[in-house]
């Protein structure tokens, strides 16, 4: 049984608890028409709500993992499967499509031997929907049978409730702490085993990266696994060619917006900016593979430069640049509008023009969100992989000539994990490698935000 359907039905049941209990708590009001109850009676309704929809919602989710196995495990187990083959690709395909014809997803079985394990998929699957089905409403109905019994005029529900959903809100709240304690801990356990291939010496200073998916991973060659052209690369193109192009434009966009765009102008171009925000990183990709890098090795090959190249770090960093843009003018727009007016004031009754103004009182003002910014910025920069791909190749190379080809980091974690690599072998390990790497210097850059906005945030009355 789909889970959305015992879904549905924890909800239904939660309402008709509702329901009840509401009206059970009307009746302890005109039972006794001098007594106070200690809380409304709606309360009492979410009270009961929550206690038959929390258990039976949990159920649900822990059946929609373990029905599965449970429905194959029968399937193995009946005459029918007598026949299929001990292991391997085959077996999997055929127990595949007996499921789907079972399921209603397919007309019929492609080999013929699986038909017969059609029947005992649909009986065991009609076997344990049933039992699905029934352990939800015995839990909705136990859940809430035992909250409706301790309804009374006394019974303090609304403190019962809001302790319920904080303890909700809390277990929300520490999805995303557990989620990247996750993330931290597999990324560590698999570079540590990555070094146990590799020596992290060869790693982080070689100078070659040239890993061989079909080489014996018993002998590696470490010298084949040097991540310093990939570092380079994404520092040359996400931190210095888009950053060279993002800052200058994006501060200067938000001074013009908030310091001396009338407001009718500022309505159309500040939504128009951040457009650019929403744009698919596909469509950079294209734009930078089929307009900018041709037009950047032709005006390369007019100036008299033979061995310009078609996919370039310059058109990726530029193109780079031009969509993170809006991260940088959207916090410094945002963060100069916050500067207190009075201070632009004083500085013009001062004397100062409007240009002193803003180089000297409201830039330094609005310098920790600016910062913030150009921090995000570069993150998402680093991050980018789709337009490195289609106008940078993927080809590892130490250069400081931006109409060279060159490749980033994202870039090789993708071509690393993508195919038919095993997991044992240290050319797929390495992604996990470089995907820590590349945390680390995320948090590191966030580190040095934080610093620098502690260090300048200044406090206006």
């Amino acid at each position: 049984m789909s889970p959305a359907i015992l879904l549905l039905l924890a909800l239904a049941l939660g309402l008709a608890g509702w329901l009840a209990a509401r009206a059970r708590a009307w009746t302890f009001k005109r039972a006794q028409p001098g007594v106070r109850l200690a809380a409304l009676p709606s309360y009492h309704g979410w009270y009961v709500a929550l206690w038959i929809v929390i258990p039976a919602v949990l159920f649900a989710m822990v059946w929609a993992a373990l029905s599965p196995n449970l429905v194959l495990q029968s399937v193995l187990a009946s005459p029918a499967a007598a026949d299929l083959p001990s292991f391997g690709l085959q077996r999997q395909t055929m127990l595949a499509e007996a499921r789907n014809v079972a399921l209603g997803n397919s007309p019929a079985v492609f080999n013929p031997a699986a038909a017969g394990l059609v029947e005992p998929f649909r009986t065991a699957i009609s076997f344990y929907n049933w039992i699905g089905l029934a352990a939800t409403l015995v839990i909705a109905f136990l859940g809430g049978a035992w909250s409706f019994l301790r309804l009374r005029p006394d019974f303090t529900a609304r403190t019962r409730v809001e302790k319920m959903v904080m303890t909700i809100l809390l277990l929300a709240s520490l999805v995303a702490i557990l989620t990247t304690i996750g993330i931290v801990a597999s990324l560590v356990f698999e570079t540590i085993r990555f070094f146990g291939m590799v020596s992290p010496i060869d790693f982080l200073f070689g100078t070659q990266w040239n890993p061989d998916p079909m080489s014996n991973p018993l002998n590696p060659q470490g010298d084949r696994y040097g991540a310093i052209p990939l570092f380079w690369g994404t520092i040359f193109i996400g931190a210095i060619i888009a950053m060279i192009v993002a800052i200058p434009l994006g501060l200067m966009s938000a001074i013009y917006l908030t310091q001396y765009a009338d407001p009718r102008v500022r309505a159309w171009v500040k939504p128009a900016l951040e457009i650019l925000a929403g744009v698919p990183t596909v469509v950079y990709g294209y734009f930078a593979a089929l307009t900018i890098a041709p037009g950047i090795r032709d005006i390369a090959v007019s100036l008299g430069i033979s061995n310009a190249s078609s996919e370039s770090a310059l058109a990726a960093g530029l193109v780079m640049g031009v969509m993170i843009i809006p991260f940088v003018s959207s916090m410094a727009d945002d963060s100069i509008a916050a500067v207190p007016g009075a201070m632009r004031d004083g500085s013009l009754a001062m004397g100062a023009t409007s240009s002193e103004t803003i180089r000297k009182v409201m830039i330094p003002a609005a310098l920790p969100g600016i910062v913030a910014g150009v921090m995000l910025a570069v993150s998402r920069a680093i991050g980018e992989t789709m337009i490195v791909v289609m106008a940078a190749s993927t080809a590892a190379n130490l250069s400081a000539n931006p109409l060279e080809s060159m490749t980033t980091v994202t870039v090789q974690i993708v071509a690393m994990l993508t195919g038919e690599g095993s997991f044992d072998h240290p050319a797929t390990v390495s992604a996990f490698a470089l995907g820590f790497v590349l945390f680390l210097v995320t948090l590191g850059l966030n580190f040095i935000a934080l610093r620098v906005v502690k260090r300048f945030r200044e406090a206006y009355e």
